[in-house]
């Protein structure tokens, strides 16, 4: 082989082992680029342990007081919609005669969840967080779509959320924060209107 061949062969080296760094180089950068994207990703969807400010307080039921009467539900109810109404109270009393005391008497009210499933998982972002009124857990009527997402998110069986079959939307417990009709505005109607205190606001 003569002078020129080599140099040939030489020059068809380098440039097979440049395409071949290249490449390895091209596949490395691409690796890091989706292993750092999904990283990133992975990062924004990771919720901060401050995203969702706590609640003021919530509304506890004492099984051992109540006597049933449902006071609780048609005060909530006359104060959030303007009549007594079993399904749109935001506070549910069930009765079952067939269990001994106190069990045959359970309440169920929102507990305010520090982290509420009905807030992360709601689409439209109609059930949020009221900064404005002690950072209650709400739904807003306006940007509800009836999906019931958020009855399938809720973290308590039964579900602490009512839905009105009327309007195809969901409502909850603010704590009277946005109830037109309660007749002591920052306090709730059925804690003011339970005969045997078994309902509390507890802070």
């Amino acid at each position: 082989m003569d002078k020129n061949d080599k140099n040939k062969v030489n020059r068809k080296n380098d440039e097979l082992s440049r395409r071949q760094f290249l490449i390895a180089s091209g596949t490395s950068v691409a690796g890091s680029v989706v292993i750092s994207g999904a990283t990133t990703g992975l990062l924004a969807q990771t919720p901060s342990a401050d995203k969702y400010p706590k609640a003021k307080g919530h509304i506890e039921h004492d099984n051992k007081l109540c006597s049933g009467c449902l006071s609780c539900m048609i005060a909530c109810s006359l104060a959030h919609e303007g009549n007594p109404s079993m399904s749109l109270s935001r506070v549910a009393i069930s009765r079952y005669v067939f269990d001994d005391y106190p069990q045959d008497i359970l309440g169920y009210t929102c507990q305010q969840c520090d982290e509420p499933k009905c807030v992360e998982k709601c689409p439209t972002g109609a059930c949020r967080i009221d900064t404005n009124n002690g950072n209650v857990r709400t739904v807003d009527a306006k940007k509800c779509i009836g999906c019931q997402t958020c009855f399938k998110s809720c973290s308590f069986t039964p579900r602490r959320l009512a839905w009105n079959s009327t309007d195809k939307k969901s409502v909850k417990c603010d704590l009277c924060a946005d109830a037109p009709n309660n007749s002591k505005p920052g306090t709730q109607a059925c804690v003011n209107n339970c005969p045997q205190k078994a309902l509390t606001f507890v802070s």
